[in-house]
């Protein structure tokens, strides 16, 4: 018996050991991500803080760096964001609504699961290749707004499908059960009753997925977005420009001036990302409260 416990009690300072070591090794890697991020923008933000003016903003691109800002890119995101978000919710939500409670479980429905989880993690520049060839060249939309809405609508589409499926699957069976106890058909059950509750799951999922279009270069680049736009879009099949590309059109300048206007410009996009990453948990922990 004493033997017994002295084995049981030098397995257990074992496990004590390794786990000691596995947190030490974690907790080393997370620190060199989080010591290289805060590096990085500490970098930015020396070199940028001098450009936060309100010139950044009310000018356009110029070649001179003491006259060049940012309006029309940042318009140019505001506006493809505006059309992105209704199309983009209300296919990817919609989709997921089919997919969990209309298909079934055959074995289409999950070749087609397969697919959209296979999709949400294709390189973006797949993308912009698929927007060229569709948007660009057979719908003849030529490289406007509205084709770099429509591609930015594809690449995000599996990752909001995905985000809505997993938060109609977190809905508890019970909820379902009792909108049919209570005589509710199948929509009014999926609309009154299991909706609202995926509702903030569904939300985070399409401010996270917008929050991921913004920062996209590759798929605009492909589909022929300028570098250079001194105006601003007024229609959607007028060219256009997003923050990441000037950003990209800035760094490649060999003059520090225009370095300093892209991490001026990073600065812009961190903040709005942080916004919309912010806005997500808002909505989340509003109606997580509601339910």
């Amino acid at each position: 018996m004493d033997l017994l416990r002295s084995a049981n009690r030098e397995q257990i300072a074992r496990r004590r050991k390794i786990d000691f070591c596995l947190h030490l090794l974690f907790a080393a890697a997370t620190s060199v991500g989080v010591v290289a991020l805060c590096a990085l923008l500490i970098d930015i933000l020396i070199d940028g803080i001098g450009r936060l003016r309100p010139e950044l903003f009310e000018h356009f691109p110029s070649r001179r760096a003491d006259r060049a800002g940012m309006k029309s890119a940042i318009v140019g995101s505001m506006y493809m964001l505006g059309i992105m978000l209704p199309i983009s919710f209300m296919l990817g939500v919609g989709a997921a609504i089919w997919l969990e409670e209309y298909a079934g479980r055959g074995r289409l429905t999950r070749l087609i699961r397969l697919n959209i989880r296979t999709l949400a993690g294709v390189p973006s520049i797949v993308y912009g290749i698929l927007g060229l060839t569709l948007f660009v060249r057979m719908l003849m939309l030529q490289r406007s707004l509205l084709a770099g809405a429509f591609t930015m609508t594809i690449l995000v589409l599996p990752i909001i499908i995905v985000a809505a499926q997993e938060a109609l699957r977190a809905v508890p069976k019970s909820r379902r059960e009792a909108a049919y106890a209570l005589g509710a058909n199948k929509w009014q059950t999926v609309s009154r009753a299991v909706l609202p509750s995926a509702l903030p799951g569904i939300l985070t999922g399409v401010i996270l997925a917008m929050s991921r279009a913004i920062g996209e270069t590759a798929p605009l680049i492909m589909i022929g977005a300028l570098t250079y736009v001194a105006f601003l879009p007024k229609s959607v099949l007028d060219p256009f420009t997003v923050m990441p590309i000037q950003i990209f059109n800035w760094m490649s300048r060999p003059q520090p001036e225009f370095h300093e206007l892209a991490a001026a410009g990073i600065l812009v996009l961190l903040a709005l990302l942080l916004l919309m990453n912010f806005a997500a948990i808002l909505l989340r922990n509003k109606y997580s409260k509601q339910i």
